[in-house]
């Protein structure tokens, strides 16, 4: 359902939110979150554009979030680079298709409901898990420790 880009923004924002508010390059990123520079440069650069993320140049240089974790939403981050796309008229293109079929109607009304649930879900709590604490890294699988 959802795309690799978004995969790819959700672990790179999780992973920046996690690093309390300390500048990472794209290749410690890359590193800790298991995806290739190239791609998630393109990545981080979307994430720019839409103001999610913000980057300083420099010696002490990288990427940082741009609102505080508990402000940012999974959907925020999915919307930057693949929104969810709803189905506003009949995908088949029939003129005569006002309202949506039953059918699409309940695909489009699942979609919603995908998108209130990632809505109501903020970075911070996801790196609030419970099972954070025991040791078992969440959501990621593992990042490396900083030094």
């Amino acid at each position: 359902m959802f795309s690799q880009t978004a995969e790819y923004a959700l672990r790179a924002a999780v992973y920046l939110a996690s690093q309390e508010g300390k500048p990472r390059t794209t290749q410690e990123i890359a590193a800790a979150t298991q995806v290739r520079i190239a791609y998630l440069s393109k990545v981080m650069q979307s994430l720019g554009r839409k103001g999610l993320v913000q980057s300083q140049r420099g010696l002490h240089g990288g990427f940082t979030l741009a609102r505080p974790a508990d402000e940012l939403t999974v959907l925020d981050i999915i919307d930057a680079v693949d929104p969810i796309e709803r189905i506003k008229s009949c995908p088949l293109g029939i003129k005569g298709h006002i309202n949506l079929c039953p059918l699409h109607r309940r695909l489009d009304q699942a979609m919603k409901l995908v998108e209130d649930a990632l809505r109501q879900s903020t970075l911070a709590e996801l790196l609030a898990e419970p099972a954070r604490a025991r040791g078992i890294p969440i959501p990621l699988c593992s990042w490396p420790e900083d030094d």
